[in-house]
């Protein structure tokens, strides 16, 4: 259900074309790392490029990976090393899974050869050996934690609701870098389907009581994120509910960071559509507790 695209194969390895994805936040204000004063103020080269849009130039590989059948029990799961700057050129790569095999290495690298990011990729049952999954098993016992200190590991938060509009995906879509058949058929799946960035922000709702934010906690910006379709895909236009519950909490001498794991649920078949793992790092520069 790929649309039309371009990719190059060597030796079972698949590389689509290079893009350049926009910052579509470079607007959001101070405070935020897209920004570019305050992303510039923290070391870094400009407003940055959101992984969860990073991720939008891996599906159709991993459809010609793995067939259709990933748009309904694949996933995705990435860490982000390297930040972008609004249209910087970058190229997405998976391996072909071997004979038998429902897991692959997935990553994406700039013209300079930086590794924006790496992970897995699969189709199937959930992916308990995923990328993030296992670096959520690692995280060691935090030492100073300020930012997270009342972020409990295990807190659940109350379910709320969560839809994508179909408004919203057309602001995708005007500058996606790698489009789908399905984001623009609603006949294929009865309705158009997410794309992996609206995904992400359908399942963020319940992070709000995880952390609640009283100005003290800096700037933020995504670590790490894991997509794994379970019953799905995911729908504009359709009324979900999600939560959250947290997973991990840690630092670096930089920042502290937490996972958290966020479930899109139907309401009517009480189905689980999907679920993402969430990394969230906070810059310790940018925060009044660590001056």
């Amino acid at each position: 259900m790929a649309a039309a695209f371009s990719f190059m194969e060597k030796d079972d390895v698949l590389t689509g074309l290079v893009r350049t994805p926009r910052n579509s936040a470079i607007r959001a204000g101070a405070g935020s790392i897209h920004d570019q004063v305050t992303a510039q103020k923290l070391g870094f080269r400009g407003g940055t490029v959101a992984g969860s849009l990073h991720m939008e130039q891996f599906p159709p590989l991993l459809i010609e990976a793995f067939g259709d059948d990933w748009l309904t029990t694949g996933s995705m799961s990435l860490y982000f090393r390297y930040a972008t700057t609004d249209g910087e050129p970058v190229q997405a790569t998976v391996n072909r899974p071997g004979t038998g095999g429902n897991q692959v290495d997935i990553w994406m690298d700039d013209a300079a050869g930086n590794r924006v990011c790496d992970g897995t990729a699969s189709v199937g049952d959930i992916d308990m050996s995923s990328a993030v999954r296992k670096r959520i098993a690692a995280v060691p016992e935090p030492q100073d934690i300020r930012i997270l200190a009342n972020v409990e590991v295990g807190k659940a938060g109350p379910m709320v609701a969560s839809s994508i509009e179909q408004a919203g995906l057309d602001t995708r879509l005007a500058v996606i870098t790698e489009t789908l058949d399905a984001y623009t058929d609603a006949g294929l799946f009865g309705r158009r389907i997410m794309t992996p960035a609206l995904q992400v922000q359908a399942m963020r709702p319940g992070e709000a009581a995880l952390l609640p934010r009283d100005g003290s906690y800096g700037v933020g910006l995504f670590g790490a994120i894991d997509l794994q379709q379970v019953n799905g895909p995911a729908l504009v236009n359709t009324p979900y509910q999600t939560f959250a519950r947290v997973l991990a909490v840690g630092e670096t001498p930089k920042t502290e960071y937490y996972y958290y794991e966020s479930v899109l649920l139907d309401p009517k078949s009480d189905q689980t559509v999907m679920t993402m793992l969430m990394m969230i790092r906070f810059m310790k520069a940018s925060s009044s507790l660590w001056h």
